[in-house]
């Protein structure tokens, strides 16, 4: 007969794996003897062995007992469908694997890869790296509330980085994140700005549904609002002027729509 600590040594185990298998119903507690002591015999050996050998094979504890008491054909269905949960679950860490090692470059957190590009283009025009942060957390926001569209939404992104003039706007209002509340320039950018919009209108490329709500668009206004000391006069210079909104811009006088835009 043996001790349970010569029981576990037999079968490649820990006392405390041992212990664990009989609180759980996986191996027969035996009776104590007169001396106090359990004591278990080569079965107890043999069925420890097999719980082990299952174990180590992949198989979820809670489905030991059922194959250790199935007949052969069961025991091979039984197999086959941990074989496939396991299947399954390789499959989720690779993902999980590979979505970490993107994770390294800083904006694959939250952010689909569209996005991701996008940015990245932002880089290549010479754009701050404060600014893109910006961007990069709006996109956050933005590519959580509309997964479904977000890739046909950076489309039209990058159009609009083909034309100059908004090429020369990201650059005026990534230059401008350090400039003072009552910086000139901040008129002269919100007269671009202006003229920029009024273009959009004349093309009808302005008031499109974009699928975000009312106070989401707040959220990003009031966000946009605190990221510099300018911005808030900026948004208060255009809504001077007829423009309401930043995230949406709304409200536009029919009797602006006749000014051009100066040589880039």
């Amino acid at each position: 007969m043996l001790t349970i600590s010569r029981l576990a040594a037999y079968a490649g185990v820990t006392v405390r794996a041992v212990r664990h298998y009989h609180r759980i119903g996986l191996l027969p507690e035996p009776e104590r003897d007169r001396s106090g002591y359990r004591n278990y015999d080569a079965a107890a050996v043999v069925r420890l062995i097999r719980i082990r050998t299952l174990a180590d094979a992949g198989v979820p504890l809670a489905r030991v007992q059922e194959l250790l008491d199935a007949g052969p054909q069961e025991f091979a269905g039984a197999v086959q469908e941990v074989d496939t949960a396991l299947r399954a679950e390789i499959r989720r860490l690779r993902d999980t694997r590979s979505r970490l090692a993107r994770l390294a470059a800083g904006e694959h957190l939250a952010l689909p890869q569209s996005v991701v590009g996008y940015l990245d283009r932002l880089r290549g025009l010479g754009v701050e790296q404060r600014y893109i942060e910006m961007e990069r957390d709006a996109w956050i926001m933005i590519a959580a509330q509309v997964p479904h569209s977000i890739d046909s939404v950076i489309a039209k992104k990058h159009e609009e980085l083909d034309d100059p003039d908004m090429v020369k706007l990201y650059g005026l209002l990534s230059g401008a994140l350090d400039w003072p509340a009552d910086d000139p320039r901040v008129v002269e950018v919100a007269a671009f700005m202006e003229r920029l919009m009024m273009r959009a209108v004349e093309a009808g490329e302005m008031g499109a549904d974009d699928g975000i709500d009312d106070q989401f668009v707040d959220l990003l206004d009031s966000t946009m609002v605190e990221s510099s000391p300018h911005a808030a006069r900026l948004l208060a210079i255009l809504e001077e002027r007829g423009w309401r909104g930043w995230t949406r811009i709304e409200q536009v006088p029919a009797d602006r729509l006749d000014t051009e835009l100066p040589p880039s």
